[in-house]
């Protein structure tokens, strides 16, 4: 392949840690073939926008950047080439092609491996805007180079992508494509190269982690998958996110409760516990099994933290629904919950149902929720008090009472709260016992013991 032009090129990468990882993916294989990346998309002369379309606040939020970086263009303040990437383009690349003339580049989530040849491609005489949408079968290995910032501490680690649940108000499968898991051999020697990067915590990521395996030849199971991985030399902790309650296993909660490095932290989003919406939801799930997991989950490993997600609004949501769920957030007292809006995808057999709700009451139900688990959240964390946690150091902080900002093990990034540390000389990405001396309603407050 011929040496593309030296370029500068920024990346915008919205959406899930999934997608973070597929920009890191790209920067990686630009990079390698002789771009310089920057950090600003005013200094670039190719900006990548990596989307998001998962629902609709997240297509808005991506169209919004693609829009502003268009209008600059088209004000011709500078010149720029401008690709889009990622779920949006793989979903409405073809209709936004001809809507958005600004963007030089179109290329949908099965393009990922493929960007030095499309990048290339914009240098040709002869080149025209285009649009790629292809199967979207794209699935990484350790050997694709990832380029991560120079003080991360913590890494995301993609063991699947694509998802074969096919829940009814979900677009995943048709954007992302099927289940397809890397081999353990493959995860285990990149889990391995983050930890000569000196990352210090990995983050297990997949649509769904823990049907992990299900389609390779000798099934293996993400608790052996775990095992290995405990044993690589640096890996202080490791978090697991995105499982579902239909595939948790005992087994791998033994796992956990029986690791050091895997942290007592399980994200499973449930999305509701009524029985009627969760068949209607195409979940695979009852809110028995729900109750169930959770309660096995505290039995085996006491000290959990355990976070969800819901979804209100959902068609058939009756006011007596709803109250149900809101009861049950009330008794089972998650530690990290979040809210999501359902919306109405096109393409989507949930979007064909009747009994839709307003777009008022699905807000409204939203923040009745969140208000319930501000109470939880806070009671939770006073009860933390005192208490030694673990902390690792993230970043220097503007407060001038508590001089770091890190995560103890009970925090996931991005959306779980942090722990202000008060402490001198604490170096980026060490671990640190702190005392938990205050709170407020979702952050924890500690000094370096």
């Amino acid at each position: 392949m011929k040496k593309i032009k030296q370029h500068k090129v920024h990346i915008i990468s919205l959406g899930c840690p999934k997608n973070l990882i597929d920009s890191e993916v790209m920067g990686g294989l630009l990079n390698q073939s002789g771009l310089q990346m920057v950090d600003r998309n005013d200094s670039a002369d190719i900006v990548i926008v990596n989307t998001c379309a998962f629902i609709n606040p997240a297509k808005e939020e991506s169209l919004e950047e693609i829009l502003t970086l268009a209008e600059t263009k088209k004000k011709g303040d500078r010149q720029f080439k401008l690709v889009v990437a990622g779920c949006l383009a793989q979903r409405h690349g073809k209709e936004l092609s001809a809507q958005i003339p600004e963007v030089d580049l179109f290329i949908g989530t099965g393009e990922v491996g493929n960007i030095v040849r499309h990048i290339n491609k914009l240098d040709e005489i002869k080149f025209r805007r285009a649009t790629v949408i292809t199967k979207p079968n794209f699935l990484m290995t350790s050997q694709h180079p990832r380029i991560l910032s120079s003080t991360m501490t913590s890494a995301y680690l993609k063991i699947s992508d694509g998802c074969s649940n096919c829940c009814s108000y979900c677009v995943i499968p048709s954007i992302r494509g099927k289940a397809r898991s890397r081999t353990p051999k493959d995860i285990l020697r990149e889990a391995e190269n983050l930890a000569a990067r000196e990352i210090k915590e990995i983050i297990i990521t997949g649509q769904d982690t823990t049907a992990y395996g299900r389609d390779l030849k000798n099934r293996p199971r993400l608790s052996d998958l775990l095992n290995d991985m405990v044993r690589i030399k640096g890996i202080k902790w490791i978090r697991l996110l995105y499982t579902h309650p239909a595939h948790i296993t005992t087994d791998l909660l033994k796992t956990i409760a029986a690791s050091k490095i895997i942290c007592h932290y399980i994200d499973f989003p449930i999305q509701q516990i009524d029985d009627t919406i969760l068949s209607a939801m195409n979940r695979k799930v009852t809110g028995a099994k729900i109750r169930e997991v959770i309660a096995q989950s505290r039995l085996i490993i006491p000290d959990v933290a355990l976070r969800t997600s819901l979804i209100v609004g959902f068609p058939g949501e009756t006011p007596k629904r709803f109250e149900k769920l809101l009861d049950f957030v009330r008794d089972t007292k998650f530690d990290h919950l979040g809210v999501f809006i359902y919306s109405q995808e096109e393409g989507t057999a949930a979007a064909k149902l009747k009994a839709q709700i307003s777009e008022k009451e699905k807000e409204r139900r939203r923040e009745s929720i969140m208000n319930e688990q501000a109470t939880i959240s806070n009671a939770i964390n006073k009860s933390l008090i005192g208490s030694t946690q673990e902390v690792l150091i993230e970043e220097k902080s503007d407060r001038p009472d508590y001089n770091f900002i890190g995560r103890c093990r009970r925090q996931a990034p991005e959306i779980d709260g942090i722990t202000y540390v008060k402490g001198t000389r604490l170096k980026i990405g060490s671990i640190v016992k702190c005392k938990i001396t205050a709170c407020d309603d979702y952050d924890l407050f500690g000094e370096t013991i």
